[in-house]
């Protein structure tokens, strides 16, 4: 017997004649603020959603889910989805936009009203996220998510290009810098592809970046990520001097940055921009005491 279920490729997605109106039913106007951008086109859903690599037994947690343009392609691919949207309006209407528009999916969303960068705790735990991230935040928040949620295995997440283009920098590019580092801790991430201005409501004045991340281990060291990651912001706060200048206070002197910086193998005159995260792990272990 042939099936009549129709499959993702062929769901009814939001466009922007549908975006508008849900707009306008709940008196929304997307707001700078807030970084809102909403996606009003079907098939740039179905390009993230593919990029993104969601398995069906998955659970994703999408980051902003706005009016449910991403929210509902998600669904159609995951098992569950798990949506944290701090616009209280937004929260409120999005459980009524997917019991509309896929009503045997309704039961598979939980809607969480909270600020992203804050949240710790889900209904459930989370293995990928994807999410259309507001340019101003989108480091912070993931990072957030990568610490508090071990469960997140991969992800994709759309930003600013040119915050695409930190995030998956390596060491020597002219992008290399804190967001390249302190992801590359967590996850080994790239560019999955550009997106142009015209899918958005209201249009951005720059296109928009796909990053695909995967979760790794962190590099081997006795140091903490905390640890770790203050090397890492003394380094790229003084980004133009040597690093034994730049770590000079974080040292606790020249002399002490440039020992340390010997015992982890690094030359005291290289930059933060020509070394990975595992140089940046042994430059904080060595400051360390000396293991008993």
């Amino acid at each position: 017997m042939t099936s009549t279920q129709p499959s993702p490729a062929t769901q009814p997605l939001l466009g922007a004649t549908e975006i508008r109106r849900l707009a306008e039913e709940i008196g929304v106007r997307p707001t700078k603020t807030l970084g809102q951008n909403f996606v009003i086109d079907g098939n740039t859903i179905r390009r993230i959603v593919a990029a993104a690599k969601v398995d069906p037994r998955e659970t994703v947690l999408e980051v902003g889910p706005g009016l449910g343009s991403l929210t509902l392609g998600l669904l159609d691919a995951a098992a569950r989805v798990v949506a944290v949207e701090i616009d209280p309006v937004l929260a409120a209407k999005l459980p009524s936009t997917v019991a509309a528009f896929r009503p045997g999916k309704a039961g598979n969303l939980d809607v969480v009203l909270a600020d992203a960068m804050r949240v710790t705790e889900l209904p459930a735990q989370p293995t990928a996220l994807v999410a259309n991230l507001p340019y101003n935040v989108a480091v912070p928040v993931v990072l957030h998510l990568l610490e508090h949620f071990p469960s997140l295995d991969h992800g994709l997440v759309m930003v600013q290009d040119e915050v695409a283009d930190r995030m998956v920098a390596g060491p020597g590019s002219k992008t290399y810098g804190v967001p390249s580092v302190k992801g590359a801790w967590y996850s080994q991430m790239r560019k999955a592809g550009v997106i142009g201005m015209n899918v958005f409501w209201p249009a951005p004045k720059i296109s928009s970046g796909l990053v695909e991340f995967t979760r790794r281990e962190p590099p081997v060291t006795r140091a903490s990520r905390q640890q770790v990651f203050a090397v890492i912001d003394a380094a790229f706060a003084q980004r133009r001097k040597t690093l034994r200048a730049a770590l000079a206070g974080w040292a606790g002197g020249a002399a002490e940055a440039e020992r340390c910086l010997r015992l982890a193998g690094v030359d005291p005159t290289a930059r933060g921009e020509v070394i990975d995260v595992a140089a940046f792990a042994r430059i904080a272990e060595a400051k360390l005491p000396m293991a008993a």
